[in-house]
């Protein structure tokens, strides 16, 4: 019987999930979903000499991560049960998150690294909206601890904005970075060929921190068409003066949000232009 072995279920999750397959070279090709998805095909799956799994990002050179945004660990790419000591020293579920008792599940994992690619901390999404944010802990049994204050509210973690790695080399290359008010915003910008942002958390939590990462940057921020998107572009705005380039602030042709805009069929050619509060020098002055 082969329809539980490791390979298999790989399949089945990666099918249930939406995530689109193709078989090329002897191996099961989907995209790096480890690195925002960019690179469709990146990531190869094949049936391990021994059985199990053998999985390879080329993009990342390795499994690691591609692991970590499944929700799997290594225990995970064998067969056969693991044995009484290895199940000790496994972490737990990688998909649990604090409202599955709710009977809620996760539907989206989002991780915040550092400009060195160390994980910071992660947010995840669940099927009711729920939100719920984690930090590493090693000490801890599933690797995560779901709060990132200590019990004076003191915040454990550095503020990093979303795919921050990524962001900094789009300013190297002297690319425009785009801001929304989510991870999911995000990915349609991304998924578009634009550079993008956000912070974790949601409207109203971008700091002057996170500001400090865009210097000299030219930022385009989508501002959600509600009252909440207003003050929150109208914030982060406010921490970019004298740290970006230039700043522009749009909103989506049709519907709330970015996602909403190309869901639409429009371009990012399309957005609407509400304000430009700091031009690009090259442009004519231009007021509220």
């Amino acid at each position: 019987m082969t329809d539980g072995i490791a390979f298999n279920r790989l399949a089945d999750l990666l099918r249930d999930r939406g995530e689109p397959t193709r078989y090329q070279g002897g191996a099961l090709r989907t995209r790096g979903i480890c690195h925002d998805g960019d690179s469709p095909g990146t990531v190869a799956i094949r049936r391990g000499a021994n059985g199990g799994v053998v999985i390879f990002c080329h993009k990342c050179q390795g499994n690691a991560e591609f692991l970590a945004a499944l929700g799997w660990t290594e225990a995970d790419l064998y067969d056969q049960p693991l044995a009484e000591s290895e199940r000790r020293s496994r972490p737990a579920d990688d998909t649990w998150i604090p409202c599955k008792e709710r009977g809620h599940h996760r539907v989206a994992q989002y991780v915040y690294r550092d400009e060195h690619g160390t994980v910071v901390q992660g947010a995840t999404r669940c099927n009711e909206k729920c939100f719920a944010q984690w930090r590493p802990d090693p000490a801890a049994k599933s690797g995560r601890r779901w709060r990132l204050t200590d019990d004076q509210g003191n915040r454990l973690v550095r503020t990093v904005p979303y795919r921050l790695p990524e962001i900094l080399k789009a300013i190297a290359a002297d690319r425009v970075i785009w801001i929304a008010e989510g991870e999911k915003d995000v990915h349609a910008l991304v998924d578009h060929g634009l550079e993008a942002t956000c912070n974790a958390g949601g409207a109203g939590k971008w700091t002057a921190e996170h500001a400090a990462f865009l210097k000299g940057a030219d930022v385009t921020i989508v501002a959600d068409r509600d009252e909440a998107g207003r003050k929150h572009a109208q914030a982060v705005v406010e921490t970019l003066r004298g740290v970006a380039r230039s700043v522009y602030v749009v909103q989506a042709r049709t519907g709330k949000d970015a996602a909403d805009h190309f869901a639409a069929g429009h371009s990012d050619a399309a957005f609407v232009q509400v304000w430009v509060p700091v031009p690009y020098p090259a442009d004519p002055a231009v007021g509220r």
